[in-house]
């Protein structure tokens, strides 16, 4: 059997090497997002979904995981607001001599291309930063062919890794006691004045980052997502789930298996303690297709973080 091209194998000690160096440049965190990107490779493979024709990733920041993808497909567009993909993603592009690889300067809630255009649309951890998420979404419906898919991930903005904010070196959930707004200012002044009290080092906390250049900063966080409101906005926008995971934290995990599931599950404590989340979409109109999963049957609402 041939050797598997790229980075279709999820190489761990890449992907901490590189998550170590993501933060010297831009080209240095396109690298770690291409070999990260094998992760949602490795998901999409094991729903059924194909990576092939024509894939759009819709908001690519440095442009690896485009690179990645066009290892696999045979036409590759990464999309962005910010022309970070410039030095990085397109210069990668060019070493590997990928003349199947496109980016462009856009915006994802107004996709210039055609209705129907791609086969597959990724949505990476890319929603909590679009200042309109219905109308992003119905973008990606609408550019979808028929029988399309689209991978979307993000993670609730009450959970940790979710908030998108440092965290303190005693362990605090300062934006669930006193509200994300306040939290972000506090840790604002923190950066500021106290850098010592944030967990993150200097050259991997935004926060300081800004603070030592003077800059003030602003929260990009724009859409607060929550399991439930998303998806409502996902059926809003015409599309339908296929397959849902919904990554629990470590603790969690721990818990007996049906704690977990309840925690998960509640609308009480799911948007706490659901670290990630990961959806396989298709058009709502679609005829259903069969979709893989680890088990051999199609599921809908499945978490493989306490299931498997």
């Amino acid at each position: 059997m041939p050797t598997r091209p790229g980075v279709r194998t999820i190489d761990e000690r890449a992907i901490k090497a590189h998550a170590d160096l993501r933060f010297r440049s831009e080209y240095d965190y396109a690298l770690f997002e291409y070999y990260r990107s094998a992760k949602v490779i490795a998901f999409l493979e094991r729903a059924g979904v194909p990576v092939r024709g024509r894939v759009l990733d819709a908001g690519c920041g440095g442009g690896g995981m485009p690179l990645s993808l066009a290892e696999e497909a045979p036409l590759v567009v990464g999309i962005d607001p910010v022309r970070r993909f410039q030095d990085a993603g397109a210069r990668l592009g060019r070493e590997r001599g990928h003349s199947n690889l496109q980016f462009a300067l856009a915006d994802g809630m107004y996709l210039p291309f055609r209705d129907g255009a791609f086969n597959l649309v990724l949505s990476h951890a890319v929603i909590e930063h679009v200042p309109d998420a219905c109308l992003y979404l119905r973008e990606c419906a609408r550019v979808l062919a028929p029988s399309g898919y689209v991978y979307l991930s993000t993670a609730p903005y009450l959970s940790f890794a979710g908030a998108h904010l440092p965290r303190l070196k005693l362990q605090v959930p300062l934006h669930l006691i006193v509200g994300r707004r306040a939290a972000f200012a506090t840790f604002r002044f923190l950066a500021r004045n106290a850098a010592w009290t944030l967990k993150e080092p200097a050259n991997e906390n935004s926060f300081i980052k800004a603070a030592r250049r003077g800059e003030i900063k602003h929260d990009d966080l724009l859409e607060k997502v929550r399991v439930e409101r998303l998806r409502r906005q996902i059926a809003d926008a015409g599309l339908r789930i296929v397959r849902e995971d919904l990554h629990v934290t470590a603790t969690v995990r721990r818990l007996p298996a049906r704690v977990a599931r309840w925690l998960r599950d509640s609308v009480l404590t799911q948007d706490v303690l659901i670290s990630n989340m990961e959806y396989v979409l298709a058009k709502a109109e679609a005829r259903m297709q069969d979709v893989r999963t680890p088990r051999g049957g199609m599921t809908v609402f499945q978490s493989s973080s306490v299931d498997e």
